[in-house]
């Protein structure tokens, strides 16, 4: 799946909570807006139940080698 990409503009005071957050939680920026946003969906009861999952934390696994 795709994922969308767009413009986001936010207050300079906003944005560097949000990176602070994200940081003390291990996340890239964006992950930590999308990840706010799912939880704000979900509460609100607007979470689509077609939503994908939300990507995991941390690296992406290497892929094991294969024996030899």
């Amino acid at each position: 799946m795709e994922r969308k990409k767009i413009l986001l503009r936010l207050d300079p005071a906003v944005h560097d909570a949000v990176a602070r957050w994200a940081g003390d939680e291990l996340r890239s920026t964006n992950a930590q807006i999308e990840f706010m946003l799912r939880r704000a969906l979900a509460e609100a009861g607007r979470l689509p139940d077609g939503a994908g999952r939300p990507a995991t934390r941390g690296r992406p696994r290497k892929d094991p080698e294969p024996d030899e």
